[in-house]
């Protein structure tokens, strides 16, 4: 392939479906660069973004009713562990023809107090076309709803970006009700309130981490 091959995005996306990957998507990050926790001569060198998002097992998420069980627990982190893999992979492909790769992990905290990644990557699969925000502050996919996980390769491949998606939850709430920690409203949503539920179910036996996975088993997105 030529430098400006178009086969290069169907490369990377047959490698990412064929390792189980449920979304492949490309954004234009020049926008949002000045968001990322990154060194400005790193960052420099890259100007897309491959999105790639991981639908979450139905019946993983039966088991979550008012809190997070440890089989869930386990499944978020196998499937953050998949996607950091599948980001492996994808650069590198990407580095093999020439290019500039930087994975960046699916789950990694880099500012503590701040709750922050090296990046969005809601934000990113946003640009890529993959969903839109929804009350529950978290990224809606149309087929998926709330039960992706996403992971994000930063690049200077030359790849055809995709289109925002410009969709919208609407008239439904089923996210609202749900939480635990009354952080939902029909226009607003209390970060406050989430993170601190966040924090009281790291205290529950074997889980330790700050998850919750109730208004993600809520939102099934818009099925036919």
């Amino acid at each position: 392939m030529t430098a400006n091959s178009p086969g290069f995005k169907e490369a990377l996306k047959a490698i990412a479906f064929n390792e189980g990957i449920s979304l492949f998507g490309v954004a234009d990050i020049t926008g949002i660069k000045d968001t990322f926790l990154l060194d400005e001569h790193i960052s420099a060198k890259t100007d897309k973004a491959v999105s790639i998002g991981y639908n979450l097992s139905a019946l993983a998420l039966e088991t979550v009713a008012d809190a997070p069980t440890q089989i869930y627990y386990f499944h978020y982190q196998r499937a953050n562990i998949l996607l950091d893999n599948v980001a492996l992979k994808l650069a590198a492909f990407v580095q093999r023809n020439g290019f500039n790769a930087l994975p960046v992990p699916a789950s990694q905290l880099l500012d503590w107090e701040k709750q922050l990644g090296l990046l969005s990557h809601r934000e990113v699969a946003r640009l890529a076309g993959h969903g839109w925000y929804g009350k529950n502050n978290l990224l809606v996919n149309e087929r998926y709803g709330s039960q992706v996980r996403y992971a994000t390769i930063l690049t200077d491949m030359p790849l055809e970006t995709d289109s925002e998606n410009k969709g919208s939850c609407g008239t439904c709430g089923a996210c609202i009700g749900v939480c635990p920690a009354k952080a939902i409203g029909e226009n607003s949503f209390n970060l406050e309130a989430c993170a601190l539920k966040l924090k009281e179910f790291t205290k529950i036996q074997k889980i330790g981490q700050m998850i919750c996975g109730v208004c993600v088993k809520a939102c099934h997105g818009k099925k036919p």
